[in-house]
């Protein structure tokens, strides 16, 4: 059996020494990318920011999504807002519920039809909105 010099030892222990923090990383990029989950109907997820700046990431996200805004409405006191829009063939909604005062559980939808609900876009704007707050 062929005996480890000292510098391979060397390289050897400060390689096992940096293992532990790639994996808190990775844990930690893992624990940010399951926020976002589907739902029956489009993609859910709680939101780090107020209300008011998650609806403005909300609505900055549809202008450049090219989604025209439809309409919107605030209800609760401020509480609880929701922004609706078209893309081609789909109706998009965005419903922003504040639960703490600095999180808020955020919903899109992306309706092609009654029947019919286009969750991989909605999840696509639901993560763009989340990367902005």
């Amino acid at each position: 059996m062929a005996k480890f010099t000292t510098p391979l030892r060397l390289a050897l222990m400060l390689g096992i020494a940096g293992l532990p923090a790639c994996l808190a990383a990775a844990a930690a990029g893992a624990g940010a990318a399951t926020g976002v989950y589907l739902t029956s109907r489009g993609a859910q997820s709680l939101v780090n920011g107020s209300v008011d700046q998650i609806a403005a990431n909300a609505q900055s996200v549809m202008t450049a999504e090219g989604i025209t805004s439809t309409g919107r409405s605030t209800d609760n006191g401020g509480d609880t807002r929701e922004l609706k829009g078209t893309k081609g063939d789909l109706d998009v909604d965005i419903t922003i519920n504040r639960k703490t005062p600095t999180t808020a559980q955020v919903e899109v939808t992306a309706r092609k039809n009654t029947l019919e609900w286009d969750k991989d876009y909605a999840k696509s704007v639901l993560g763009k909105i989340v990367a902005k707050s």
